[in-house]
């Protein structure tokens, strides 16, 4: 009894739609009935294994038809419920039973006249059952139909609500799974929501309701209970009154993101238990009638696009268990209140602009599951208290939290701790380490100071995951006695950004899998004894450290292992590929880049049969690239740029999974691989600085995702074919091709296929293809600003065309202005004529202008004062004629930009123009530092010279030429870091 009547409550919660069956009739059924009931056995089959949702149930059916017997009253069948005075079949119940097949319009179930409940819900039912309605109609006394989480389709006909006028409960949601799904006509909607005056719970989830008018939600029946419907492409504004109605206990209008309106006022449904509008566009202020809703039990407004502040009147709601307004746009104080709310289970207040302290004393939460308050802008210090609470996890991350945290008077169950990105100072409480129950600790990204000792850590016997990253002023003891512990569930261990100074082993003993000791000071070798013990190890990052020598890297089993910028010397075979390791073909992502390694790439690289990620770029490796490369099936990334390799680039390339190939700064000859043209999702391909000769590849232009092309400085020749300019070059949006011996014209059908340039630049569309975040970087070299900088973060929306040094003629073509989000442009030092196209002035996104050194004619187009961004323009050595425009930025050039134009005049040259109306223009407006030559945009580029110019002109570049704040670049770098960790972990999980 103890279960039914739980499950009785459950059922009663969550508003289902299906009914529990009293105990079978004593009378017989009728044979009629009973013979119905056995032909719809035999249409339909049995399989738990192909049914709906099969992964979360029972893999038995809860109702057992295969018991279904001639020898048996049907009345005693499972699942099946007769009328205790005529016999009568009133109830059929099958829900969750794995019922497999169609149901069409002569089944035999539709004999069953005197039906009262139908519940077929959860199986795997399909067909256009709802569209032919003819065999409902003798359901005239119907009143509960469930059709929900099966794989029905096609449109709802009005003429079914016309006849199911008894209807107090009818769901069909889930009915989308076959991508056909159940959609309303243009007066199903109408018709049910007028001949239904009895409905009590309509459940409609993922039905398409894209046609119905929100007006009709105004005839819904008074006697409405429960409606849901979550994800059924609603849009417009929403009638308030549907939340006033009298007797509404459940409102589910989640999912639909275009759909708007307001919160009520006044007048709510004063039973309202649970109130779920997520994912919708609901707008305005929350209205401090909240605190009317007495017997609300769960509310959840996230991602809606509300304002203002978060009244403090939900204190009172002590039925309350579930709360979310995260990601609303909500500002103000942090409500204090809400802590007083004794049943809470789940607050989710994240994502917002919430300011003000924590309460320093909170008692009341007994049952908190889950408090998330990470991504606002709570200050004050940490409280213990927080500690206390019965709370599996707690997210205050991305705050302004300060330090230090309060001792921890009283262990509680807790689980999850994020407190990263705060300004917590101070050292790590003592009493943090009594939280035995911890899974999950992070840290980092604060100020937190000491040093981290084993006897500490092995207190937390659960402890799974550890991060203390970025904590500048963190070390980790190692004491000889820290092999005396053991840390059985830890998995992951994050010190990225501490001040290590020595490999640590104390984790030896642990199952550890993950271990970032990366931007630390750790210098010298790693000895044989220290890399012991790391049998479980599947990711190592040391990069940024001062290691001069691996003897071994530690555990046998890695598939990831970074040592980016070291001080590793000698021939690579010493520092890692050693064939003498076992499980070698493990290894999936190799990045050994900027170290002083030496020698040839060894053969024994085509043992990794499984690498993914393979970077040996700025190094002083020398010889040939060999071969097999070309031959790894799952190689995605491929960097070996800034070396001295020799010889032809393999032509063996089979994978098309490779995305980025990176050969750039080496001294390679021949021609470029045609192999590549199995490449297919190939985004960059950086053969730039070597000593290649070919013809420009036509190929090329049969990679549909080619993003970025750079052959700069190599032995090119011949002209562009006209392949290429047929040819859809749609997904480029960086192409040098500089410093080759290519002549002929340029087609403009090449200008007008460019549609990656066309359109206006979406900053994060390119924000995941690139691997990695501030510590791994795809490296693109561009000339701009009269520079060459290196751009990192900012290839991510960076648009540019390089023709320069080449030797083409005849007039730049017009439809180049159709490339209204290129930044950087540069035609010069070849053999253009004619005049600049007036289209010039549409590239309004244009930074960079190099024509010079051609034989360009003409006047300057007065258009191209339109180019309010452009910061550097250089005309010179042209055949130029007549005044220069005066506007905008053109205030802001010099004399260098225009010399040996010997025909033009005006400001800034000397030379007067004849007959100039309204005298000369205002002197250029040029913003100089105190003694500086230099303008204010350079102060600020150089401002990164104390952490490498390159780093220092990129971020000047983003920030001041581009216009996009500081924020956004760290934003870029946060999401580079995530979207390569999750890449790493997924394939790491697809490999398990």
């Amino acid at each position: 009894m103890g279960s039914l009547y739980l499950v009785l409550v459950l059922l009663q919660l969550s508003w289902t739609l299906s009914s529990s069956l009293p105990p079978p009739s004593s009378h017989l059924c009728l044979p009629h009935q009973r013979d119905a009931l056995l032909r719809f056995k035999t249409t339909i089959s049995v399989d738990c294994y192909f049914s709906y949702d099969s992964d979360y149930r029972d893999p038995y059916p809860r109702i057992d038809i295969e018991s279904w017997s001639k020898s048996i009253d049907c009345c005693s069948w499972d699942g099946v419920k007769c009328d205790n005075v005529t016999g009568h079949v009133i109830g059929v119940d099958l829900s969750q039973s794995c019922l497999v097949g169609s149901l069409f319009a002569n089944n035999s179930l539709f004999q069953l006249h005197n039906l009262q409940w139908l519940d077929l819900s959860s199986n795997n039912l399909r067909g256009s059952l709802l569209e032919n309605t003819s065999s409902l109609f003798h359901f005239h006394g119907l009143q509960r139909l469930n059709l929900a989480d099966n794989d029905f389709n096609g449109p709802i006909s009005s003429k079914l609500f016309s006849q199911l006028v008894s209807l107090t409960h009818l769901n069909i949601a889930g009915n989308e799974f076959s991508g056909l799904i159940s959609r309303f006509d243009g007066q199903g909607f109408d018709m049910l929501v007028t001949n239904l005056t009895k409905l009590r719970n309509l459940v409609l989830n993922g039905v398409d309701m894209s046609d119905v008018a929100l007006t009709s939600f105004l005839n819904l029946s008074s006697s409405l209970e429960h409606l849901s419907l979550s994800h059924c492409q609603l849009h417009g504004e929403f009638p308030t009154q549907v939340s006033q109605l009298p007797n509404l206990k459940y409102l589910d209008l989640s999912e639909n993101e275009n759909l708007t309106g307001y919160l009520p006022n006044t007048n709510w449904s004063s039973g309202l238990e649970l109130l779920d509008l997520s994912h919708c566009g609901f707008r305005g202020p929350i209205p401090a009638t909240f605190g009317n809703l007495t017997k609300i039990i769960s509310v959840n407004l996230q991602r809606n696009s509300l304002e203002g502040q978060i009244p403090d009147v939900f204190g009172e709601l002590r039925k309350l268990t579930s709360l979310s307004f995260s990601s609303c746009n909500l500002s103000g104080p942090l409500p204090t209140t809400i802590f007083n709310l004794t049943k809470i289970v789940g607050l989710d207040l994240s994502n917002n602009h919430l300011e003000g302290p924590l309460p320093n004393h909170v008692s009341g939460l007994q049952f908190l599951e889950g408090l998330w308050l990470h991504n606002n802008s709570i200050s004050g210090g940490v409280p213990s208290w927080l500690f206390t609470l019965p709370s599996p996890l707690l997210d205050l991350s991305y705050n302004k939290l300060v330090g230090p945290i309060d001792r921890i008077q009283k262990p509680s169950s807790i689980r999850s701790v994020d407190l990263s990105n705060n300004n917590i100072g101070g050292s790590i409480p003592y009493s943090i380490f009594y939280l035995v129950n911890l899974t999950s600790l992070d840290l980092s990204s604060n100020n937190l100071s000491g040093v981290i000792k084993s006897d500490m850590l092995s207190k937390l016997t659960s402890l799974e995951v550890l991060d203390v990253s970025n904590n500048s002023l963190l070390s980790l003891s190692t004491s000889g006695n820290d092999v005396n512990y053991s840390f059985p569930q830890l998995r992951s261990v994050n010190f990225s950004g501490c001040s290590i100074r020595q490999f640590p082993n104390f984790f030896q003993t642990s199952n550890l899998e993950e271990l970032d000791l990366s931007n630390n000071m750790i210098s010298g070798g790693i000895s044989k004894w220290e890399a012991e013990g790391w049998e479980g190890l599947l990711s190592l990052d040391l990069s940024h450290n001062f290691l001069i020598a691996l003897d071994q890297f530690p555990g046998n089993n890695l598939d990831y292992l970074n040592l980016h910028s070291n001080l590793l010397q000698g021939p690579i075979l010493s520092t890692c590929l050693n064939p003498q390791i076992p499980n070698l073909k493990e290894l999936e992502v190799i990045i050994i880049s900027k170290n002083k390694l030496t020698g040839n790439i060894p053969s024994s690289i085509c043992n990794l049969s499984s690498i993914d990620v393979l970077d040996l770029s700025e190094n002083n490796l020398s010889g040939t690239i060999p071969d097999c490369l070309g031959n790894f099936s799952h190689l995605t990334f491929l960097d070996l740029q800034m070396n001295n390799f020799i010889g032809k680039i393999p032509d063996s390339f089979v994978s098309n999974h490779l995305n980025h190939l990176l050969l750039n700064d080496n001294q390679l000859e021949g021609l470029v691989p045609p192999s590549l043209v199995n490449s297919t999702s190939l985004e960059l391909l950086n053969l730039g600085n070597n000593k290649l000769k070919d013809r420009f590849p036509h190929w090329l232009a049969s990679l549909p995702s080619l993003q970025i092309l750079i052959l700069r400085f190599n032995r090119f020749y011949g002209s562009l074919p006209h392949s290429v300019a047929s040819s859809n070059f749609s997904a480029l949006r960086i192409i040098d091709i500089s410093g080759n011996e290519f002549t002929g014209t340029l087609s403009t059908k090449l200008f007008r296929n460019l549609r990656a340039m066309k359109d206006k630049p979406n900053e994060w569309s390119y924000s995941t293809a690139t691997y990695g975040s501030g510590s791994y970087e795809v490296p693109v070299n561009v000339t701009t600003k009269r520079l060459e900088l290196e751009l990192t973060k900012a290839v991510a929306f960076f648009v540019s065309i390089d023709l320069s040094n080449n030797q083409f003629y005849g007039k730049i073509p017009e439809d180049i202005g159709q490339l209204i989000s290129l930044q950087m442009l540069n035609f010069s030092h070849n053999n253009f004529t004619g005049p600049i196209p007036a289209s010039f002035g549409n590239l309004v996104a244009l930074e960079s202008l190099d024509l010079s050194s051609n034989k360009l004619g003409g006047s300057i187009p007065s258009e191209m004062t339109n180019l309010t961004f452009l910061e550097v323009l250089n005309l010179s050595e042209n055949n130029l004629v007549g005044p220069i425009p005066h506007g905008n930025q053109f205030y802001t050039f010099d004399n260098d930009s225009y010399s040996n134009n010997l025909g033009l005049c005006g400001l800034p040259l000397s030379k007067q123009c004849i007959n100039h109306e309204g005298g000369e223009p205002p002197s250029p407006l040029v913003v100089e530092h105190d003694g500086s030559k230099i303008p204010f945009f350079w102060q600020v580029v150089m401002m990164g010279y104390g952490s490498g110019v390159v780093i220092g002109l990129s971020l000047g570049y983003i920030v001041v030429t581009t216009g996009r704040p500081w924020w956004f670049v760290r934003m870029v770098e946060r999401d580079w870091q995530y979207n390569f960790t999750r890449w790493v972990r997924r394939k790491r999980g697809r490999r398990n």
